[in-house]
């Protein structure tokens, strides 16, 4: 065998907001948790609405899948952020690099990196925000009722575990 052609990647580090495109059984916790989560907010956002139970059982599975679509789209975002970043200079030292570093894998040692993630928090939030309104939209919610439950959700749903520096994990 020719070690010259071999390639061999010893370490992976990955920020913890990228497992979210990998299918693991971490995914057996998230996906329930999240439905769960989902369900206790909507179902506070209904207020006194009879048969908000049925409502639930109904809706909230496509709530669920919005918030996800929503965190998938800041994710790709940070990912392609980050990597626009690390490839700035050649030695690693520069502040732009040092910030894609910190999107990486601790946002809390550069300020653009924290406000990179906190955009692409916010991305996450407009996108869970704009898919739930219309979820809610064709529901027979009143439109306002329906924008609070949506506002509601973003809130409590937004992606903040973005913010979780990965060296914690390393």
């Amino acid at each position: 065998m020719d070690r010259d052609n071999e390639k061999v990647l010893y370490n992976v580090l990955f920020p913890i907001w990228l497992l979210v495109f990998f299918p693991s059984y971490l995914w057996l916790i998230l996906i329930p948790a999240n439905y769960m989560i989902d369900r206790i907010v909507l179902r506070w956002s209904l207020g006194d609405m009879p048969d908000k139970g049925m409502f639930c059982r109904k809706n909230t599975w496509k709530i669920c899948l919005a918030g996800f679509l929503g965190d998938f789209v800041g994710a790709i975002a940070l990912f392609f952020i980050s990597e626009l970043l690390l490839g700035f200079g050649d030695d690693g030292a520069t502040f732009i690099e040092k910030a894609g570093d910190g999107i990486m894998f601790d946002p809390f040692t550069n300020v653009l990196s924290f406000l990179i993630i906190a955009a692409g928090i916010a991305l996450s939030a407009v996108c869970i925000y704009k898919l739930d309104k219309r979820i809610l939209g064709k529901t027979e919610l009143e439109p306002e009722q329906a924008k609070r439950a949506a506002l509601r959700l973003t809130l409590f749903t937004a992606p903040y575990l973005y913010l979780i520096p990965s060296r914690w994990f390393y």
